[in-house]
């Protein structure tokens, strides 16, 4: 019997090596995001997995491909069982089975890339531009399929590295993920060009082409890293309450949440008022529109601050006898009046809602403690006298288009507020933080965070994180951002970029079937 290969179904006549090849590009691509955060893994990360595809099959290249996948996505994701656990009280059991059904959905991606530059390659299209184009495009499809869910796209592993991630005023995150991605595979043709028994050329051109690329990025990021910030001062005061989730809701403790709230505003506008003072996702755990006794204190705050301040709350609607809940920030003027609202539009599957509720009454515990809400009307720039905002609420930070929206409807300061203490002291406030720095970048805005637990940030619109807090600490945190200029080539026209690289990864793959349907 020989002992290299498996013999299980699925696993014929594959070789370990090349299965633990692939799993050794899902811990590099795991690891090069936050944390630890070792971004310069992922211009290297895919290589084992194309050299383990090498010349098999596309139907085992798809394997491969699914299996780095898995491993990747189980290590960028591992702390959603923390939240399903603990906050969402299913048994460990369930919360795998949820875990691993997520891992695998997204594990598909990386798949059918695989599988797509496998058959492009037997039918003589070369992977130099299958893979990139197919990985981008089908990040894309990521971002939308299935209300989306782009976390954890191959760009955002770099937000540290201001020079490369300026292009993201130009073509979105994706641009950023291509360079990367062929990176990956000029590197994996390198490599067969070295190996004697591949007689594989070398990527001569295509290496250059890389080279020019990336130094024609980071001479476009330099040049816009070097340009002066124009727009008018605008000061931010923005609380972390650092209150406990598992008494968050609890009416018991109404008092002192609003208490830690109004202790640390007047702390945080001790030397004078700020344009804006932000609290975080959902800061007072009742309906401010209702809750007279708090509404009042928290106004009356407000005039004593003389400070524009953005209020977490939910908030409900009536239509007849029908209420609408939903996850909202308000707007309170330094006179104490609601001068505004922002409703959040993109809402968390089992975490906000239940899709097909009537059909999926078991999971309804996930939501427990939340509520179901309902997404709001659409966007709606909130003015302060001082410059116009808007809000993003909680993981909304992470869907380019709600940004570039607020920004078009002439947003100059990108606010996002959320509750990352569902995660504890995993990854997951790092890995949201990461993505809310392109948000800046892609519009010329500066985004200001605030966090309940952390991570609270000040990123000016070059994507610098100027200041950041702790996780799970009281913080208070002070400073100045330029009123943004807006008008960027991507918030003007969107993803482009990355809607060509699916229309011709699209291509690609026709292409390849037809030849094969035709050989």
């Amino acid at each position: 019997m020989d002992y290299r290969r498996f013999h299980m179904p699925g696993f014929n006549a594959v070789p370990r090596r090349d299965y633990f090849m692939a799993a050794l590009s899902g811990v590099l691509l795991a690891l090069s995001f936050p944390k630890p955060g070792f971004s310069i893994l992922a211009w290297v990360a895919m290589v084992p997995l194309l050299l383990a595809c090498g010349r098999k099959a596309p139907a085992v290249a798809f394997r491969l491909g699914f299996a780095a996948g898995l491993v990747a996505y189980a290590g960028i994701l591992y702390w959603i069982n923390i939240a399903v656990v603990t906050y969402g009280r299913l048994h460990w059991s369930v919360s795998i089975v949820i875990f691993l059904m997520l891992a695998g959905y997204l594990a598909l991606y990386p798949a059918v890339t695989a599988y797509v530059v496998r058959r492009g390659e037997e039918r003589g299209i070369t992977a130099l531009l299958a893979f990139p184009v197919v990985w981008v495009g089908l990040e894309y499809v990521r971002s939308f399929l299935l209300t989306g869910f782009p976390w954890a796209s191959l760009g955002y592993s770099q937000y540290r590295t201001l020079p490369l991630i300026q292009i993201a005023d130009l073509t979105g995150v994706y641009g950023l993920s291509f360079l990367i991605a062929l990176s990956n595979v000029v590197l994996y043709r390198i490599i067969r060009g070295f190996a004697a028994r591949e007689r594989a050329p070398y990527p001569v051109k295509s290496a250059a082409i890389l080279v020019l690329l990336l130094v024609a990025t980071l001479a476009y990021g330099f040049n816009r890293l070097h340009r002066p910030e124009t727009g008018a001062p605008f000061t931010v005061a923005l609380i972390q309450g650092n209150i406990d989730q598992s008494v968050k809701w609890d009416p018991a403790f109404q008092e002192a949440t609003v208490a830690v709230y109004e202790r640390l505003s007047r702390k945080a506008c001790s030397t004078g008022p700020a344009d804006l003072v932000v609290w975080p996702e959902s800061a007072v755990p009742f309906y401010l529109q209702n809750e007279e006794k708090y509404a009042s204190r928290i106004r009356n705050l407000t005039r004593e601050l003389r400070s524009c301040t953005v209020v977490g709350s939910p908030a409900f609607e009536r239509d007849g006898e029908t209420i609408r809940y939903l996850n909202s920030a308000f707007l309170l003027s330094p006179w104490g009046d609601v001068v505004g609202r922002s409703d959040k539009i993109h809402l968390v599957p089992f975490g906000e809602y239940v899709p097909m509720a009537k059909f999926l009454p078991f999971v309804n515990k996930i939501v427990a403690g939340i509520g179901d809400f309902s997404p709001g009307a659409g966007i709606a720039s909130l003015e302060t006298g001082k410059g116009a905002i808007g809000v993003l609420v909680c993981f909304e930070g992470i869907f380019p288009e709600l940004a570039r929206g607020y920004v078009r409807a002439g947003s100059r300061v990108l606010v996002n507020i959320t509750n990352d203490a569902w995660y504890k002291r995993s990854s997951a406030p790092y890995q949201h933080l990461s993505m809310t720095v392109f948000r800046a970048v892609e519009n010329r805005v500066p985004l200001v965070r605030a966090a309940n637990t952390g991570i609270t940030a000040i990123i000016d619109s070059k994507g610098h994180i100027l200041r950041m807090t702790n996780l799970f600490e009281e913080a208070v945190l002070t400073g100045e951002v330029r009123l943004g200029e807006g008008g960027t080539i991507y918030n003007r026209y969107g993803d482009v970029f990355a809607m060509a690289c699916l229309a011709c990864g699209a291509l690609i793959a026709l292409r390849a079937h037809r030849r094969a349907g035709s050989a």
